[in-house]
């Protein structure tokens, strides 16, 4: 496969390797409503934030949802808008590596972008999600009116690039029908099976055994049209005839149509690549709906609360996890609380505080812009605030003091499994996995309030930790048992802070 390449591209692969692994930590005054509901608003750099939340949500994200700078040349007050080519690409690809770690393996990732960088971020895309997982390029009406200053073509869309982590198993849902498509529906003929629209008998692709003339009730003999054939056999047209599925209009003596019953169709529709302002709005919609909720808002670009519905009604159901790692004036953490999906919201600035913090609050409590009404919100649920805090290796590679248990073993967890750690860990045994126990003594985790006390692996500690009959790796700040008694014990010991890797 043909592969993007720029200047400092080398840099950009290892940035996801190179960047610190930060702890998190929760502000309790910005935190509000119900926070144990699973929502997440994180404040701070997102590469490093997205690593943070790696030991965590590895492989539990349904939906990534961004809306990166569109590296338009222009003036934005709270992005830089105007980086450099390959600047735009170093940035975008380390992010979009851990978006891929933390997605499920049924996820998808919905990416907004306009016509200055979509095609060099497509080939990225590629490369980093595999071209085999690339589903669709959507075309988002964003304006209405042209720009009538415009030099060349006045741009009225944007692209939004849809990638599954596998597209093998990744299937978008349908979209909800609605009463303009159920309106089609009729029952002329009082059909007791309920109401049915005509469809087309005829099929494109030319058939001998399916190309014969049908005699209406009228008398008046008809054959298919021109290069086309019938859909069934002329034994199975007759069947249907007998089982009144065939329609030949009110006088008898219209070419037949099969009947479609509304009972019988999906329950709903598939979604088409072409998303019209009239269904899903434009940008002037999102300014007014930010406009209405945070009257100081100077934000140039947020996205209509209906066009971030559209894409978490295809790519997830009620409790799913949903992350925006641009998250901007905060609409897709709104709309997915609306929705009754779990989230993640990352934002750098302090309008994480000023426009998504407070955007969630009005969520909480009930607010009714935007989707409200559509999905009846009427309030509820929670938020966690949390910024980046210290980092988990100082700058010489060694494990901060500081650090609490659980973090690490979440931490430790990860690095061997590469999975994130299902539940906090309250024990020495931080858990099981491919038939084998890791364990962590750290920090007094036996019950001695001494840090150090604990933390060396002894014959005493090794009786009082919770057995498992097969390998175990303990991880200590030492071991007093020699090799040939790890050994018969099948344990491979490991020292903190040395054989603590980072991510």
């Amino acid at each position: 496969m043909p592969l993007l390449d720029w200047l400092n591209k080398d840099e950009a692969i290892k940035a996801a390797i190179k960047s610190a692994y930060r702890l998190l930590e929760e502000v309790p005054e910005l935190s509000y409503g119900d926070v144990e509901a699973g929502n997440l608003l994180i404040q701070g750099d997102n590469l490093e934030a997205l690593k943070a939340l790696l030991p965590f949500y590895a492989g539990k994200v349904k939906c990534v949802f961004i809306d990166p700078p569109y590296n338009t040349k222009s003036a934005f007050e709270h992005y830089d808008d105007n980086l450099e080519h390959s600047i735009w690409l170093s940035t975008i690809y380390p992010r979009l590596e851990l978006l891929r770690e933390l997605m499920a393996e049924d996820g998808s990732i919905w990416v907004t972008i306009d016509d200055n960088e979509a095609h060099y971020l497509k080939v990225v895309m590629d490369e980093v999600f595999g071209r085999k997982n690339f589903v669709a390029n959507a075309v988002w009406e964003k304006k209405y009116s042209p720009q009538n200053d415009a030099k060349w073509l006045s741009d009225s869309h944007d692209h939004i690039l849809v990638f599954a982590k596998n597209k093998e198993i990744f299937r978008p849902n349908l979209l909800p029908r609605t009463d303009a498509m159920n309106n089609r529906y009729k029952n002329p003929d009082n059909d007791h099976r309920g109401l049915w629209k005509p469809a087309d008998f005829s099929v494109k692709t030319f058939s001998e055994k399916t190309n014969y003339p049908i005699t209406l009730p009228s008398g008046r003999v008809v054959s298919p049209p021109a290069s086309r054939s019938w859909s069934t056999s002329e034994k199975r047209f007759q069947e249907l005839v007998k089982e009144n599925r065939i329609w030949f209009g009110k006088t008898g003596n219209n070419v037949p149509s099969i009947k479609k019953f509304l009972s019988e169709v999906k329950d709903g529709s598939v979604s088409k690549t072409i998303w019209f302002r009239e269904e899903v709005d434009d940008n002037q919609k999102a300014k007014k709906e930010i406009k209405e909720l945070i009257a100081s808002s100077t934000f140039g670009t947020p996205k209509p609360e209906r066009l971030i519905q559209r894409i978490l009604l295809l790519s997830t159901k009620e409790g799913d996890l949903v992350l925006d790692s641009f998250l901007g004036s905060g609409t897709t953490s709104a709309v997915a609380h609306k929705m009754n999906r779990h989230y993640i919201g990352i934002e750098l600035g302090s309008h994480a505080e000023t426009h998504c913090q407070k955007r969630l609050m009005k969520v909480v409590d009930g607010e009714q812009g935007g989707i409200s009404q559509l999905v009846n919100w009427r309030g509820g649920g929670g938020f966690r605030f949390v910024r980046l805090g210290h980092r988990v290796f100082d700058e010489f590679g060694l494990l901060n003091p500081d650090i609490k248990f659980a973090t690490l073993a979440s931490h430790l967890w990860f690095i061997e499994t590469r999975q994130p750690l299902p539940q906090k860990a309250t024990t020495p045994l931080i858990g099981v996995h491919g038939g084998v126990a890791y364990y962590l003594l750290y920090n007094g985790i036996l019950g001695d309030k001494r840090p150090q006390s604990g933390n060396v692996l002894t014959s005493k500690i090794l009786d009082v930790l919770p057995e498992f009959d097969g390998p175990k790796v303990i991880y200590g700040e030492t071991t007093r048992l020699g090799e040939s008694r790890l050994a018969e014990q099948d344990i491979t010991f490991k020292q903190i802070p040395y054989d603590v890797k980072a991510l």
